[in-house]
């Protein structure tokens, strides 16, 4: 995960080493002398071969919107960054240092969706649906390295424009696994693809994929909706012309985000730090500081709606100093190329489920 390549170089044979532990690991369960668990409600699993930024959570919510409507859906994900151990059901009113921000942000614009975090997604399920016994399907969040489940649908999410091909194993590159993992997925997601992705573009990138044939190849965008008040959802931002922006994040890449305001202000100042950052009273400080010396008389803050649950702490602070911030939504959408519809072949995977 560095770019210096001197120090890459020196890496590369502890990059080797934990190459080599994950596919003894990956040979292990291929051979089963290690047991996958399968379950007799489809498990759809969304994973990546990245550490972070192949915008897992936007995916989640999408296949919730999409398959809720018709059957129970029920949510697990390891909860990465809290505080707290074991199972755990997560509520609207949890702290994101109880659960996770990823599955408080899901449960909060999903509140009548059970969302339960667990280090072991396969003792976790059990008791998952334990609690919920109508549930008739399962989103399992970050699962393609949890092989302790078996899922019935495997969804490889990889970025646009940071391929699993295009990388190498940690801790010289992103990698989790080797690339050749990505057999196990039964379709691969290219993510935060252009909204005028052609036809010629993405045939370039499955030449480069080079997938099994029984392996679909889809490419999703992101769409900003109107960005609104971090203590009132009901209030939106009133874009203007110009203006000066405090863009602030915790996640693995703001680019973006930054790239989707570029036109719309007239000077951004980023505040970035890294993904699942817990923010502190002096981040707040050196955040007020930033906004004090801002020029514009348009001005005001950013910040994404997964690094909101983890400022939700910090309200009274920008409560107290009338700061604006205003939190930027995003949702998943799918190109179709070829006919190839994602809503449809997920739909008809589950239909073809068998207990």
């Amino acid at each position: 995960m560095t770019d210096n390549w001197l120090l890459k170089i020196l890496l590369f044979p502890v990059a080797l080493l934990y190459g080599l532990g994950a596919s003894l690991n990956d040979y292990l369960y291929s051979k089963k002398v290690l047991r996958s668990i399968t379950f007799s409600v489809p498990v759809v699993s969304i994973g990546n071969l990245s550490v972070g930024g192949s915008g897992k959570s936007p995916h989640v919510e999408y296949l919730i919107q999409l398959l809720s409507p018709y059957i129970k859906i029920g949510v697990i994900s390891r909860g990465y960054g809290r505080r707290s151990r074991g199972f755990r059901m997560v509520n609207r009113m949890d702290k994101a240092e109880n659960t996770g921000d990823e599955p408080l942000q899901i449960k909060r614009k999903n509140p009548d969706i059970p969302v339960a975090v667990s280090e072991s997604r396969g003792t976790g399920i059990p008791k998952l649906i334990g609690k919920y016994p109508d549930i008739k399907g399962i989103i399992m969040d970050d699962g393609f390295q949890h092989r302790e489940v078996n899922p019935y649908l495997n969804i490889l999410l990889s970025e646009y424009n940071d391929l699993y091909v295009d990388d190498f194993i940690l801790p010289v590159g992103r990698l989790r696994e080797w690339p050749a993992a990505a057999k196990r997925a039964d379709a691969v997601v290219v993510t935060k693809s252009p909204v005028d992705l052609t036809l010629e573009e993405a045939k370039a990138i499955e030449r480069k994929l080079k997938l099994k044939s029984h392996q679909l190849l889809f490419f999703s965008y992101l769409e900003y909706g109107p960005a609104y008040y971090f203590f009132d959802a009901r209030k939106k931002l009133v874009e203007q012309p110009g203006g000066e922006i405090i863009v602030l994040t915790g996640i693995a890449n703001p680019e973006p985000l930054i790239d989707h305001y570029q036109d719309r202000v007239d000077k951004i100042h980023s505040l970035a730090f890294p993904d699942h950052h817990k923010f502190s009273s002096y981040d707040m400080g050196q955040l007020k500081k930033t906004y004090d010396q801002l020029e514009m008389k348009i001005h005001f803050i950013v910040t994404t709606e997964k690094d909101a649950v983890r400022l939700q702490p910090h309200s009274k602070f920008f409560a107290e100093q009338k700061i604006p911030i205003f939190i930027q939504p995003i949702q998943v959408k799918f190109h179709s190329f070829e006919g190839k519809v994602f809503d449809d072949f997920v739909k008809n995977k589950l239909l073809e489920f068998k207990a």
